[in-house]
Formats: structure tokens, C-alpha cells, sequence
């Protein structure tokens, strides 16, 4: 029986801004590395305690750089193992689909629900009661918690926009706590992202948010032309305001959810 062919490698088919980018920083630190080599050089030449004390500088600094870079990365790779980890748990390969329920149990770390499935998951026979086992008794705690977040950064944000005296500083003020109610959301699924990975975690879940934007515009609409009264309405409309943004936090924790679960849907 002749051995499947092995598929041909093919470079990720990568923008040209990301290219552009990645081609940037390896310039600015490659060059910014090659200054630095040669500036410590020659402190060394100078006197050896300018020397150790310039390299110290230098290899801290560049030392926070690269760990910085390493925690985004991190934080990417771990966003694409959830579309991985969906791919899996979705498809109708038994094997891998047990593979990615124990790859997502170890990913979400110290964990009650874990570790009450996990016995189960382990004693588990049928692959198709995988999937059911994991959102009944993972997938329901964690979602109750981004729920719980979402209820909260709500709160905050209708007694934010109480408080803020000019609608510029409401509209920072929704888009702060949106992008941190994603982070705290992310960490709850056992995601770290970092600033490109919460970018991409918003961009996944812009349909949403934007949906929620476009019902408040009409909610504020409607509340205005509704009421004849300038007082009225504007009291109504900014009910109305603090409403929809309220809401629309609560959709942005379950939007946040759904892209950081690598359950398919149910």
C-alpha cells in the first residue's frame, strides 16, 4: 500500500502589512542592536566599569523588549489554538476531538469544573457526549463568569456616564471599559492577549458590538421623537443612552465568550 505524499510546504500567505511590519522591526532592533554592540565596545575601550555598566543597560533594555515581544507572541499562539481547538472538538475524527478536550482542560489551569471533568472525560466512551460533557460542565461556568462581567463593566459604565461631564469623555470612557471587559473576558477562557491579541479578539467580535451601537442610535432616536416635550426627551434620550450602553457591554462579554471558546456552537 503505497504512503500518502506529504503536503508540499507553503509560506503562511501573510498581508503586506504584516510583512511591512514584521520587516520594520527587524530592521529598527537589528540596527538598534548593531548601535548598541558597538556603543558598548567602546565604553569597554574607555574604562571596563563603563563598560559592564553600559552593558548592563543595554542588555536589561533590550531584555524587557524581548520579553514583551515573547508575551505577545505567546498571546497570538494562544488565540489561534482555540481556532485550532474548535477545528477538532467540531470535526469527526473521535481521537483528535478527545485530544482537544484534554488540550482545553490543561489550558484553562487550576479549575474546579476541570477538575471535576476531567474523571468524567476520562471514563467517557462515547466521543459524541464529548462536546455535551464540556459545555455543560465547563463551558456554563465560564460563560456564567463572563456574564458576571459583563453585568458588572454594564454598571460602571451607566454610572460612568452619569458622572462624565462632556459626551467625548463617555464615548472614551465605553471604549476603555469595552476593551478591558475583552481582556477580563479572555482571561477567564485562559487567554493572555496582549495589544495585538486584543485587537484581534475586537475584531472578532465588531459584528456585535457594532450591532449593539446601531440599536442604541435608533433607541436614542426613537426616545427623542417620541416625546414633544426638550425636557422630557432629553431625560428619556439619555435613559434610553445609558440603557443600550449597558446592554451592549453585557453582548460584548457573551460576543468575547463565543470567540474565546473553542466549543463549536451548540
Amino acid at each position: 500500500m503505497p504512503l500518502p505524499e506529504r503536503p508540499a510546504w507553503s509560506m503562511p500567505a501573510w498581508s503586506m502589512p504584516v510583512l511591512a511590519l514584521c520587516g520594520f522591526a527587524v530592521l529598527a532592533i537589528g540596527l538598534a542592536g548593531l548601535q548598541t554592540g558597538n556603543f558598548v565596545a567602546d565604553e569597554f575601550r574607555r574604562s571596563p566599569v563603563l563598560g559592564w555598566l553600559t552593558l548592563a543597560v543595554a542588555a536589561t533594555g533590550f531584555g524587557l523588549i524581548l520579553l514583551g515581544i515573547a508575551r505577545e507572541l505567546r498571546g497570538l499562539l494562544r488565540l489561534a489554538a482555540v481556532d485550532t481547538l474548535h477545528r477538532d472538538l467540531a470535526g469527526n475524527d473521535a481521537q483528535a476531538r478527545a485530544r482537544a478536550a484534554r488540550r482545553w482542560l490543561a489550558r484553562l489551569g487550576p479549575n474546579e469544573d476541570a477538575a471535576r471533568v476531567a474523571p468524567a472525560l476520562a471514563a467517557l466512551n462515547d466521543p459524541d457526549a464529548i462536546v455535551p460533557l464540556l459545555r455543560a460542565g465547563i463551558e456554563a461556568g465560564l460563560r456564567a463568569r463572563a456574564d458576571a462581567l459583563g453585568r458588572r463593566a454594564a454598571l460602571q459604565v451607566v454610572a460612568g456616564m452619569a458622572a462624565a461631564p462632556a459626551p467625548a469623555l463617555v464615548v472614551l470612557l465605553i471604549s476603555w471599559r469595552g476593551l478591558r471587559l475583552i481582556r477580563q473576558v479572555a482571561a477567564v477562557y485562559g487567554l493572555r492577549p496582549g495589544l495585538f491579541g486584543t485587537l484581534s479578539l475586537l475584531r472578532r467580535t465588531a459584528f456585535a458590538a457594532s450591532a449593539a451601537a446601531v440599536t442604541e442610535v435608533a433607541v436614542n432616536s426613537a426616545a427623542h421623537a417620541a416625546l414633544s416635550t426638550p425636557l422630557l426627551a432629553h431625560l428619556a434620550g439619555e435613559m434610553a443612552g445609558g440603557a443600550v450602553a449597558a446592554r451592549r457591554m453585557i453582548v460584548l462579554a457573551r460576543a468575547a465568550a463565543v470567540a474565546c471558546t473553542p466549543l463549536p456552537p451548540g
